[in-house]
């Protein structure tokens, strides 16, 4: 798997005039990295994550993923976003199986592949349950078994524990490592939590405010296995400085 932005613009139009949201952005993901793009609030970033994942067309540049240009969405890549977006009226079971569903793939196979993946992520025993019995982690896990299912290239997630208590949030940070070394799947994930890009990537992207553009790529050496001691190296808040000084750059 390769993913590669080059030169992207993205830009609206609105009654007060045109806005440039993005301005010349390249990136890059390889086969089983896990990279996460970090940014102030209206950077750009999650609309970046939509024209990647295309919901959205770029202005101008071009998106790609082994090769093929993103013109729309695309079973290669996954997509999970901050709030869930479960089916209320659908049981755990029925939510994982409900993007195969639309792809055509027959009951048997959709319940088999469903049942693994929440197996995987911990949920076999909530296959029944509907959403609002859930709680907030659960459901996002439950969004992840989903997105796992159609078998992606690439998992897009948008500040997926951005909602969450802190507790919550590092519980489920470590299950995504967890979840990334089993699968070896490539992640690109959106955040605007230093700490918690630190944590989970091998690379960072920083954006800088709006027209967001690729400020600095930074290398995060610390090794696939990492834990709660992790966040207490010194290392670690080494990476946190360095990720927050070019946060703080002023335009």
């Amino acid at each position: 798997m390769h993913l590669e932005v080059s030169g992207v613009y993205k830009q609206f139009v609105t009654k007060k005039g045109t806005i440039l949201v993005l301005k010349d952005v390249s990136l890059h993901v390889e086969q089983g990295e896990f990279v996460c793009i970090v940014g102030a609030s209206g950077s750009g970033k999650s609309t970046l994550l939509r024209l990647v994942a295309g919901l959205e067309r770029p202005t101008s540049g071009l998106i790609e993923v082994d090769g093929k240009q993103v013109t729309g969405p695309g079973a290669d890549r996954g997509m999970v976003f901050q709030d869930y977006t479960l089916y209320p009226w659908l049981t755990v079971q029925k939510n994982v199986e409900f993007g195969l569903k639309l792809q055509g793939v027959e009951a048997k196979e959709r319940r088999e592949q469903a049942s693994y993946y929440l197996e995987m992520v911990g949920l076999v025993d909530f296959s029944q349950a509907l959403p609002k019995e859930l709680s907030g982690g659960m459901k996002q896990r439950v969004a992840i078994a989903r997105a796992l299912t159609s078998q992606p290239k690439i998992l897009l997630m948008d500040e997926p524990f951005g909602a969450l208590d802190v507790q919550t949030k590092e519980s489920l940070q470590q299950f995504m490592l967890e979840l990334w070394e089993s699968t070896g799947t490539s992640i690109l994930m959106i955040t605007h939590d230093v700490r918690e890009a630190v944590f989970l990537s091998e690379r960072i992207y920083v954006m800088s405010d709006r027209p967001g553009t690729i400020r600095a790529e930074i290398a995060v050496d610390l090794g696939k296995s990492r834990s709660q001691a992790t966040r207490e190296l010194a290392e670690f808040k080494a990476y946190q400085d360095q990720v927050m000084a070019q946060l703080m750059i002023e335009a």
